[in-house]
């Protein structure tokens, strides 16, 4: 079994953390899951919403969206379009883009073809939110 559970989040832009952690939480398109160290080798997608880690004891949060983790017994690596950790998130800015998205959506059918594009703004925004809201 491994000692330690190192941890990367990764953006085209950044490296968005990168650290030994206790135990990391996923939000997996098939659904959220958990890694603690020795967990078995997996590859899964990852879909908009809120990941989180221990370190030290401390929870930590940030808001990823879409994209793939890689976990192997000793490591998790978060590849993802965006990962903004929760005391970055701007909440004025969140809660317009919601707002917006919000507003387009109640004007599509679900056979337009900005539909998706605007459901997915959509649960950007709420993700965002949510972990904003986190301390």
């Amino acid at each position: 079994m491994a000692d330690e559970l190192k941890l990367e989040i990764v953006t085209p832009e950044k490296m968005a953390f990168q650290g030994i952690v206790e135990e990391v939480t996923i939000p997996g398109t098939e659904g959220q899951f958990g890694v603690l160290k020795g967990h078995a080798a997996l590859l899964s997608s990852v879909d908009i919403g809120e990941l989180s880690f221990t370190q030290d004891r401390k929870k930590t949060y940030y808001a990823v969206n879409a994209g793939y983790a890689e976990v192997t017994a000793t490591k998790v690596t978060v590849l993802v379009e965006t990962a903004e950790r929760y005391d970055l998130i701007d909440r004025e800015r969140a809660q317009k883009a919601r707002e917006r998205a919000q507003e387009k959506l109640a004007k599509l059918s679900r056979e337009d073809v900005e539909f998706e594009k605007v459901r997915v703004a959509l649960l950007r925004a709420i993700a965002r939110l949510n972990v904003a809201g986190k301390t």
